[in-house]
């Protein structure tokens, strides 16, 4: 099968445990400002400059689960129409350094010459260093070496330090180090200010702060530092201090020696009210940075360190024989774990995490549908049932949100879009017709029950997230006379490149499934927890033998399109009325469609933006032989263009499945250098953060071919032909399953936990 994916080149040297950026290109700043971003799950920051930089650059500091509800533009004056869009918010930029070099401004931007430039990801630590030789003018010339890293250990600290060491030329240095509120978000739509400042201050010879608020939405921040400046190891004091309407600084003037490197260290606290009482937000922070500051840059790193020792151990993918496939995958499970940490139930995983602006930092259903797999098989299960409980969380206003689109009786339509739980996408195909996410969040409960056995979360919350979803569907379809059959009209599919269609093949699936899940659930509760199921009658007025009858009768008379005499699941009726060619025609020139055709043309052709039958397929695969599976591959397949982040993955999957080897691999370096390798053109945006975990599961549940079926791990292993081999690690059911696959065999190890069965390659061995 012949590939037809743009060619790509790296941006980046392969090292299996670094990304590096060599030579200053500032065409590139934006981009690589992405891929070096660094996040604890609480905080994070795009890798802008330390230091003032006039060039291209989007400047990007993050708060988790602070959002600002920016009104729209366009829709709101329709029934349904959300009013805003939810955005994470551009934060106080606690980075910012201003240097003065013999009365001039330090800048990249306007630099005579800029030498040495490398900038250095190390995976391992979660360390950011950058290093530069700069000539601001004609002879005068200075080493810059900058260092930086949000604690893993400490959520609610970071440290930098940035040290300049001049060469030739300089007589006089100032180091003025700040915390700087004047910031705005780039994709604002009303150009407004997103935050009010409450407060700026020295709080004491070294210290700056800022406590500013949200508007309308309320929330507190307290972003702190303390400083200390060192030459040759001695203390130099401060000169001055400084506090604007935005801005709160310290100011160290120096005269130095010609190779005398001098070393300003930053000590930064960030605490938000998400999680502490907004009137205690301000002393927290100041006490996080001095006690940082006390315990020191290296103390505070190894603190760190050993944070992502563990979380390396338990979560790393060794691929041997394959660097640049190896580089991948760790730069995916590092975002990752820099995103989201699990241990807050008002916290999901924003698609561009804290890398960007674009689609508001917000929730879609990629978390249900490729994170939390990730999050089951890597953390502690209470990492990934914390999305869980954040949609539970929700279904209040998921009801509301089908009643504005006239629904009723419990019905819960879960936002394509949210920060709260309130819907805040503003494109009408995707706000009222993506209702596939529903299903989403309904195969995420199944899926985390299916690894835990936690039965119980279903009689606690899981029940009633089902129940309001199967409800919607039920009300959603219509009985068509002419087909004698429930259909669905009026939707769009994950293909987003499909709009207002009916009768959407993997729609119609996932609703069809939902609706015989809980009928399903609902029995079981009634087995092992009646009295929970008692409640929960009472709770939503249900009357589960007229209900479940009714979910039951529509799910086994729901109509599927399917392409006659054929195994061929029809994407949507009347697809086949489109000109049936392939993307192996599209001019490379005119890749990706999305920035060179038009709209109308794109909704006009066959092309497919991402996985759509074949996400169903991918969900739920034992319901089908595996010559459908087969068929569907090769028929959609070649129709794709990959132009979402979320759609190689998939592919590799099943390629891997259906023994398409060469497939598999081109798909799954497609999906792990999506952003290392920039195949679509658009990281200066931000990373494809929620993707990446549809990386780790191209391996794990690709080459891998992990699934849970009866309480059993089951592995099905393959190997791409150019590794020497692989392996990784699996939590299942409090054991830790280590699996080693190479040419010549495949090993499943219980490394901790009581005794196992597993399957491997079709035969049950007992661990």
């Amino acid at each position: 099968m012949t590939s037809h994916v743009k060619e790509s080149q790296s941006l980046y040297e392969i090292d299996e445990w670094n990304i590096i950026e060599k030579g200053w290109d500032p065409t590139l700043n934006r981009a690589s400002e992405s891929v070096f971003s660094l996040g604890n799950g609480r905080f994070g920051l795009r890798a802008n400059f330390e230091e003032i930089y006039s060039g291209d650059s989007l400047p990007g500091h993050y708060v988790a689960g602070v959002y600002y509800p920016d009104k729209t533009r366009v829709g709101w004056w329709k029934n349904g129409y959300p009013e805003t869009f939810a955005k994470v918010l551009n934060a106080t930029n606690w980075t910012r350094i201003e240097v003065v070099i013999n009365g001039t401004i330090l800048d990249l931007g306007v630099a005579h010459k800029v030498t040495d430039f490398c900038r250095n990801l190390d995976m391992r630590t979660g360390l950011l260093t950058r290093t530069v030789t700069v000539e601001l003018e004609p002879g005068v010339l200075v080493k810059i070496v900058a260092e930086r890293f949000c604690s893993m250990a400490k959520p609610d600290i970071a440290l930098l330090r940035y040290s300049i060491t001049p060469i030739s030329g300089v007589d006089s240095i100032v180091l003025i180090p700040s915390v700087d509120a004047d910031v705005k978000n780039e994709d604002t739509n009303w150009d407004e200010r997103f935050w009010s400042v409450d407060k700026v201050f020295n709080g004491g010879e070294e210290i700056g702060c800022i406590v500013n608020t949200t508007e309308k939405t309320n929330f507190t921040v307290a972003t702190s530092f303390s400083s200390s400046v060192e030459v040759r190891g001695k203390k130099i004091l401060p000169t001055g201090l400084a506090c604007t309407e935005f801005k709160a600084s310290v100011v160290y003037d120096l005269n130095p020696l010609e190779g005398e490197e001098i070393i300003l260290t930053k000590y930064i606290g960030l605490v938000s009210s998400l999680n502490f009482s907004a009137d205690d937000v301000e002393s927290m922070a100041i006490a996080a940075s001095i006690d940082a500051r006390n315990l020191g840059f290296e103390n505070e790193y190894d603190l760190h360190c050993k944070v992502w020792e563990q979380i390396w151990h338990d979560g790393d993918i060794v691929i041997l024989g394959d660097n640049k496939a190896q580089q991948a995958i760790r730069f995916n499970v590092f975002h990752l774990n820099a995103t989201y940490r699990g241990d807050d139930p008002l916290l999901n995983i924003g698609p561009k995490g804290f890398t960007g602006e674009k689609y508001g930092g917000a929730t879609y259903w990629d978390t249900e549908a490729y994170c939390v797999p990730f999050f089951l098989s890597t953390h502690d299960s209470d990492v990934a049932k914390q999305l869980l409980v954040y949609r539970f969380n929700h279904l209040e206003q998921a009801i509301e949100n089908a009643k504005k689109l006239g629904f009723s009786g419990g019905a819960a339509l879960y936002p394509m879009v949210t920060m709260n739980g309130e819907e805040s996408h503003n494109e009408w195909e995707i706000t009222f017709e993506e209702i596939h996410r529903n299903g989403a969040i309904a195969y995420a409960i199944f899926n985390y029950v299916r690894h835990t056995g936690d039965v119980e979360y279903l009689a606690d919350k899981g029940f009633d997230v089902l129940l309001g979803i199967a409800r919607f569907w039920s009300q959603r379809v219509n009985f068509s006379e002419e087909k004698k059959m429930w259909v669905m009209l009026g939707v769009t599919g994950p293909n987003e490149y499909e709009n207002n269609v009916n009768n959407n093949w993997y729609t119609n699936y996932i609703a069809k499934w939902c609706m015989e899940y809980v009928v399903e659930v609902g029995d079981l509760l009634d087995e092992k927890y009646p009295e929970a199921m008692a409640a929960k009658r009472q709770a939503w007025a249900l009357n589960s033998e007229l209900e479940f009858a009714d979910f039951k009768e529509k799910a086994s008379n729901i109509f599927l399109p399917e392409l006659k005499g054929t195994e061929i699941f029809l994407q949507q009726e009347g697809f086949m009325d489109k000109d049936q060619t392939l993307a192996s025609e599209i001019p490379v020139t005119e890749l990706p469609i999305n920035q060179f055709w038009s709209w109308d043309r794109i909704l006009r052709s066959v092309f497919i933006k991402q996985a759509d039958v074949l996400q169903g397929l991918y969900f739920f695969a034992n319901d089908f032989t595996e010559s459908q599976l087969l068929a569907n591959f090769d028929f959609y397949e070649p129709r794709t263009v990959h132009e979402s982040s979320l759609s190689p993955c998939v592919h590799s999957i099943l390629a891997a499945k259906l023994g398409r080897s060469e497939k598999a691999y081109e798909m799954y370096l497609r999906t792990a250098r999506l952003d290392l390798d920039d195949y679509n053109n658009e990281i200066h945006e931000g990373l494809h953060i929620t993707s990446m975990a549809g990386t780790w599961m191209s391996i794990v549940e690709g080459f891998g071919g992990f699934r849970v079926e009866n309480g059993i791990p089951h592995f099905t292993t393959t190997i791409p032909v150019q590794w020497e081999e692989y392996s990784f690690r699996v939590r299942f059911r409090g054991r830790v399953l280590k699996v080693t696959v190479n040419k010549k065999e495949t090993t499943v190890v219980l490394e901790s936990g009581d005794p196992l069965q597993v399957s491997l390659n079709g035969s049950m061995i007992q661990l």
